[in-house]
């Protein structure tokens, strides 16, 4: 499995005029193998509905679609006879699916960063342009009064590297594990309400959209954050009428 990829990294990909991902790339996003992803949609197609969750290439669409990502950064084997590229609803059911804590947290950054990415606004008027260029002129000599002030701050800001990320992503793990085991048997979707919910409260305090943005400085605070963490009582309250709606209607 390689490290983890951050979203500025991955280029869109249009197809039919929806963003999609390969199967290896969300494996690589979901911490798992393409042959789960594959395992995951073998075994639940009843919930997939093709045009809407996916597309299946193969023939003259699979070549035409080589060729449209020929300069992008999209590996797929000469080999390849049939291709699956998921839609964003196609994402997010593996991610319900897999249930795990980097799939959840993962697709959350999927959708902020890569489905639904900011756009970024130009002006377009002669006033405006103007405007812009003095408010830059003016940054730009602040910022050389206070040199070092920028460096101190670049360094403060810095994402925490791979390293931290993945020592937090391994206690958020353990501490939903922690507090699941105090309500006995607990199901997969109660489970990930519990990642939901820590997982907002990191990037609530932290000031962040997603959890791969997490700022270096941030790091103890957000751990120490992590080693209290408690459910809210929404969560609670969603988890405890999950448990008696199973008790009520048994599988």
């Amino acid at each position: 499995m390689k490290g983890m990829i951050h979203m500025q990294e991955v280029q869109q990909v249009k197809f039919n005029g929806d963003l999609i991902l390969t199967t290896e790339q969300l494996a690589e996003f979901y911490g798992t193998t393409s042959n789960r992803i594959k395992q995951n949609f073998n075994n639940n197609r009843d919930k997939f509905i093709e045009g809407k969750h996916y597309f299946k290439l193969d023939g003259e669409r699979l070549a035409s679609f080589k060729l449209q990502v020929a300069n992008f950064d999209l590996q797929i084997s000469p080999m390849t006879r049939s291709l699956y590229l998921w839609t964003k609803r196609g994402a997010s059911r593996h991610s319900k699916m897999l249930g795990t804590d980097q799939a959840w947290d993962m697709f959350d950054e999927l959708e902020e960063n890569y489905f639904n990415p900011k756009q970024l606004v130009l002006p377009t008027s002669p006033r405006e342009i103007a405007r812009l260029a003095l408010q830059a002129n003016e940054e730009t000599n602040q910022r050389l009064d206070s040199v070092e002030d920028d460096v101190k701050d670049l360094k403060e800001n810095q994402v925490i590297p791979n390293p931290e990320y993945s020592a937090l992503n391994r206690r958020v793990n353990q501490r939903v594990s922690e507090v699941a085991h105090s309500y006995g048997h607990i199901t997969q979707k109660q489970r990930g309400e519990l990642f939901k919910d820590i997982g907002s409260g990191i990037k609530k305090i932290a000031n962040v959209s997603a959890r791969s943005m997490l700022r270096k400085k941030d790091y103890q605070m957000v751990m120490d954050f992590i080693n209290d963490w408690e459910p809210s009582t929404a969560t609670k309250t969603i988890i405890r009428q999950t448990s008696l709606q199973f008790d009520k209607y048994p599988a």
